[in-house]
């Protein structure tokens, strides 16, 4: 997939790699959505990219056996060498970005 889909579209595609799969399976969208804890209506809407939570899709992968799909979502957790050389804790937050200045009137730069 790529940047130049908009939401809309990416939610359509991902719906549509749902029914697929869910069709491959020989399942009801009844069946999948029993299995996977969620109502007919949910499933229709993930199905159509109209809407649904994250927790309806993480349940309809586990349902459909394929939570490998969430996998590239969560990239593997990198630790440098060199912290672990070094016994620095792991960094847990984003950096702070840098502060703008502002421009007063009458200043020159």
């Amino acid at each position: 997939m790529s940047d130049l889909y908009t939401t809309s579209e990416l939610e359509t595609m991902l719906g549509e790699q749902i029914r697929a799969e869910r069709l491959r399976k020989n399942m009801t969208m009844q069946v999948l959505a029993r299995a996977a804890g969620i109502s007919v209506q949910t499933l229709r809407s993930l199905e159509e990219g109209t809407g649904g939570r994250v927790a309806s899709l993480i349940r309809v992968s586990r349902a459909l056996g394929r939570t490998s799909w969430l996998q590239s979502f969560r990239p593997p957790v990198a630790i440098s060498p060199m912290q672990m050389l070094m016994g620095k804790p792991v960094r847990l937050r984003a950096s702070k970005s840098p502060t703008v200045k502002s421009h007063r009137e009458g200043d020159d730069e």
